[in-house]
């Protein structure tokens, strides 16, 4: 009899651990074992997790999102066969976003940094790039060398490379919401000076530009651009292989040549 209650109890916690576990698989919208691809694809959209940033990611006129990276991502959500809804975040919060499935993935000229390789599951690079000092152009000629911008207050976009390089050369900073924000505390007097990627500073600052009365000097650093998914995502190996067949079918250089960011296109 006492055999015989325990095969019961045993019974009866096997059921309990299945219910469970049917719920949490319920709960979570499929089996840990679904790629992110079939999520995707389920969902019938792919994310994308951007900020203001021409030339990547800015709105036109009608309020469209085009840009390098935004039309990038339109042609590959077209090869997936989903839509592409862009949806802008707070850069500190990227991760967290990602995770917690408010965006499928991160295209908006990231950095391909250690702590966003260690957190993400990364595309091969797809362009240069480099963190530069952006300052009133009355001004520029005074600040040629790290060293001239010791005393300069900073404007930083949050959790980005230009707050690193900050933070590395010991610069005072106050952290805004965007790159563009950046520029107009530089603009208006607010900051001395910004720390922005060289390819927006090429598209907005000088002659010709909403910022003609700014201009860019010091380099401080090179890196390169990739796109980053959920860890451990199938969607970077599909991303590596559209970026290896729109490079070598000339779509890749043709988008590129039209937001002129090609001189800083990789080779794939």
């Amino acid at each position: 009899m006492k055999k015989m209650k325990r095969i019961l109890a045993l019974s009866l916690a096997l059921a309990l651990c299945l219910c469970f576990a049917a719920c949490g698989a319920a709960s979570t919208g499929g089996s840990s074992g679904d790629s992110d691809s079939a999520y995707v694809k389920n969902n019938g959209k792919l994310i994308v997790g951007i900020t203001d940033f021409a030339p990547m990611d800015y709105q036109d006129a009608s309020g469209n999102w085009i840009g390098f990276d935004a039309d990038m991502a339109k042609a590959f959500a077209k090869t997936l066969g989903v839509d592409v809804e862009f949806q802008v975040i707070d850069w500190d919060n990227k991760v967290m976003e990602l995770n917690g499935k408010t965006i499928d993935c991160v295209w908006n000229g990231m950095t391909l940094s250690d702590e966003v390789k260690n957190s993400m599951e990364c595309s091969v690079p797809y362009c240069s790039n480099a963190q530069i000092v952006v300052v009133p152009a009355a001004v520029a000629s005074q600040y040629s060398t790290v060293d001239s911008l010791k005393e300069l207050n900073f404007a930083v976009e949050n959790g980005s490379a230009g707050k690193e390089m900050a933070v590395e050369n010991g610069f005072r900073y106050v952290e805004v919401v965007d790159m563009a924000t950046a520029l107009l505390e530089v603009k208006s007097g607010t900051a001395d000076a910004a720390i922005i990627d060289s390819l927006m500073a090429a598209a907005m600052v000088g002659p010709g530009t909403d910022y003609a009365d700014l201009a860019y000097t010091v380099g401080l650093n090179s890196e390169e651009y990739g796109v980053g998914f959920r860890k451990g995502s199938d969607l970077a190996a599909a991303l590596n292989a559209f970026f290896k067949s729109a490079y070598d079918d000339g779509s890749l250089m043709s988008c590129a040549e039209t937001y002129g960011v090609q001189a800083a296109l990789l080779s794939q």
